[in-house]
């Protein structure tokens, strides 16, 4: 199915979507927990905030010159380019608007888009909360790739990735609905992991994670790393991916669960890897910076509930969406791909 972006833009109700929260005071600190983060983050890095006033900031990726990223409330892709300030809102601009919810439908609680990424031709991939899809964005087109498994629509796809075959890997969590796991309108009964093949076909990789979330691969693409965002029990899980696409059995890479503590927002949510195999992922008190052997080795620390990262620029910055923000901090690695 595909449906143009001016169409919707005519025809849609304005009241679907939310204004910009006005400013919040912004204070983070990084965190050193081992001597190897000083050949990550240098020692005097710290945290710039690009842009504010948003609801509920999420899923960057660089695209285009510049970092976009998700206001899924809002239900708006915002984007922000270095030096450009023509049009710009709090530091940001609107790039596409609506970014998940085609029309006014009750029954959601988070009606934009969530995790954005690119496929191997650059084009922009989105999940869809509100259209509980995942969908390509081309030339002012939306196109569904995949909205249902079984004949069953998705919950309210949160974040994806893009295997080096053209395979998309994506999670499948209730946030999206109101009630979310009580939601009258899910068609299935558990929150999924999926791929889509390139010839549209979709396959459930698991559905044992109570609330999966970000998700990324390692360097060579043997791992899948995703991020469970249950607050009982909030972790980033590894899978070896198998030669057919499938993953094995579960493990646990890092608990975050014991980083819980009064003060300390945040749950394990989005992820990305760089080139050496650490994982950059964010959970209580921003983002936690892994090992590939698992040990926690520092954390870029916002002192905010914190969406997911991405890499920019020549891939070694590090573009942060933080609650009602957008931050980014310069490294000294560079993202898995770059």
């Amino acid at each position: 199915m595909k449906i143009n972006v001016a169409l919707l833009l005519a025809l849609s109700p304005l009241g679907i979507f939310a204004a910009d929260d006005p400013p919040h005071p912004f204070v983070g600190v990084i965190e050193r927990l081992d001597p190897a983060f000083d050949k990550l983050v240098a020692p005097g890095a710290a945290m710039e905030k690009l842009a504010e006033g948003f609801r509920w900031s999420e899923g960057p990726t660089w695209y285009d010159g510049g970092v976009i990223f998700s206001d899924v409330l809002a239900n708006t892709v915002y984007r922000w380019k270095p030096g450009a300030t023509v049009g710009k809102v709090n530091g940001a601009d609107v790039f596409l608007r609506p970014s998940g919810l085609w029309k006014a439908t009750p029954g959601f609680r988070e009606p934009g888009s969530n995790g954005l990424t690119t496929d191997s031709q650059g084009r922009l991939l989105l999940a869809q909360h509100g259209e509980r899809q995942i969908a390509r964005f081309e030339k002012g087109v939306f196109t569904t790739i995949a909205d249902r498994f079984e004949g069953k629509r998705f919950n309210s796809p949160n974040d994806l990735a893009v295997h080096q075959s053209g395979a998309i890997y994506f999670t499948d969590p209730p946030y999206g609905l109101e009630k979310i796991v009580d939601s009258p309108l899910r068609e299935l009964p558990y929150a999924g992991v999926y791929r889509v093949a390139t010839d549209g076909k979709v396959t459930l990789l698991t559905k044992e994670l109570t609330f999966p979330n970000g998700i990324g691969f390692s360097p060579d693409e043997k791992k899948l790393y995703v991020a469970v965002s249950d607050s009982k029990a909030t972790r980033v899980a590894a899978f070896d991916v198998k030669a057919d696409g499938t993953l094995g059995a579960e493990r646990t890479f890092f608990d975050a669960q014991p980083r819980r503590k009064p003060g300390v927002p945040g749950l394990c949510d989005g992820l990305k890897v760089d080139r050496e195999g650490n994982v950059w992922a964010t959970g209580p008190g921003g983002v936690m910076v892994i090992s590939p052997a698992g040990k926690l080795l520092g954390v870029i620390n916002t002192n905010e509930p914190t969406g997911n990262c991405c890499w920019g620029d020549d891939g070694s910055t590090l573009y942060i969406t933080a609650n009602y923000f957008l931050v980014r901090v310069k490294t000294l690695t560079k993202g898995a791909g770059w």
